[in-house]
């Protein structure tokens, strides 16, 4: 009696993903499709990067952002330096103007647009102090 039911099951199982109704072909969009307009590039000069490793690049864009960088290698280990920058108007017609500086000092931006914190209170600024002439000027990991 067991078997057969078994066998019952496994009829009705087959049977039944045998006779689904078969899935209909619908394209998936590429991810590229844009409903935007179309924003040419006006300027796309490139350089390198050459044996020696440095290099150089500008774009702009019909909308008005550009973006240009050089580098080249510098240093005893010949790690790349470079510099460089982008812009662009905020669609209120506010201009954003970026550069950057990459090199033994690190990766630094700068632009009127990037938030400054406030200056150190007084009080804080003679504890900097007492803390430097107590440590002789070296730093407190030492």
């Amino acid at each position: 009696m067991f078997s057969k039911l078994v066998i019952v099951v496994v009829v009705i199982v087959v049977a039944a993903t045998t006779t689904a109704a078969p899935q209909q072909y619908r394209p998936i969009p590429p991810p590229y499709q844009s409903s935007g307009r179309f924003i040419p590039i006006l300027v796309d000069e490139r350089e390198g990067p050459d044996a020696l490793g440095n290099y150089r690049f500008n774009f702009e864009t019909g909308n008005g952002i550009r973006r240009d960088e050089q580098g080249a290698p510098r240093g005893p280990k010949g790690a790349v330096v470079s510099q460089g920058g982008w812009s662009f108007t905020f669609p209120d017609g506010t201009p954003a103007v970026f550069s950057f500086v990459a090199d033994e000092g690190g990766y630094r931006v700068e632009s009127p647009l990037l938030p400054t914190p406030p200056p150190l209170p007084p009080h804080a600024i003679a504890q900097i102090e007492k803390a430097r002439r107590e440590s002789g000027g070296r730093p407190s990991y030492q």
